[in-house]
C-alpha cells in the first residue's frame, strides 16, 4: 500500500474514532441544550442535535447530507489509491474522518436512516456549535486550499505536478 493512502486511511481512522468518542461522551455526560463554561467565555461544551448544516442551515433537507456524506466518503475512497502526496494525504484523510463521522449520526442516530440527528457539543464565541469531525473538515477544507494555491501535486507532493508531466 502506498504511503499516502496509508497516511489518508489512517488520519480518517483517527479522525473518525476521536469523533465517535467525543459524542459518546457527549451524549452520556451533557443533557440537551445544557451548557458548562471550561474556558470562562471563549470554550462551552453545549450539547445540541443538528438536523441541517453549520448555523442550523437546511434544517429540512437531512437527506441530501447524507448523500452528499455518502458520495464524498466514496469519492475519497477512490481517489486514495493515487495519493503519495503526505499533504493531501492528510487533507483527505481529515475530510473523510469528518465526513464519516457526521454520517454515522445522520444514518444510525434518531429520528432514523437518513434522518439523524448531528450530536454537536463544542461552542465558541459567536460560532454555531460544533464536533470533531466539522473541525476535521474545516481544516482539511483549509489544507486544500493552501495546496492548491501553492501547487502541491497530489501524487507526489511536487510543485507543478502538470508541468512535470507535460
Amino acid at each position: 500500500m502506498k504511503s499516502g493512502r496509508l497516511i489518508c486511511y489512517l488520519v480518517a481512522a483517527l479522525t473518525l474514532l476521536a469523533d465517535v468518542a467525543s459524542k459518546t461522551w457527549a451524549v452520556t455526560a451533557l443533557a440537551d441544550g445544557e451548557k458548562h463554561r471550561v474556558i470562562g467565555a471563549l470554550l462551552s461544551f453545549h450539547y445540541a442535535r443538528n438536523p441541517g448544516a453549520a448555523f442550523s442551515f437546511a434544517t429540512g433537507s437531512t437527506w441530501v447530507f447524507t448523500l452528499i456524506s455518502t458520495a464524498v466518503s466514496i469519492s475519497i475512497l477512490i481517489m486514495a489509491r493515487k495519493i503519495s502526496s503526505g499533504p493531501w494525504a492528510l487533507a483527505l484523510g481529515l475530510l473523510l474522518g469528518g465526513a464519516l463521522g457526521n454520517l454515522g449520526d445522520r444514518v444510525f442516530r434518531s429520528p432514523g436512516a437518513l434522518r439523524g440527528l448531528v450530536v454537536d457539543w463544542i461552542e465558541l464565541p459567536h460560532w454555531p456549535i460544533f464536533n470533531i469531525a466539522d473541525s476535521a473538515i474545516v481544516t482539511a477544507a483549509v489544507l486544500i486550499a493552501v495546496a492548491s494555491i501553492r501547487g502541491v501535486g497530489f501524487r507526489d507532493g511536487s510543485q507543478n505536478e502538470r508541468s512535470e508531466q507535460s
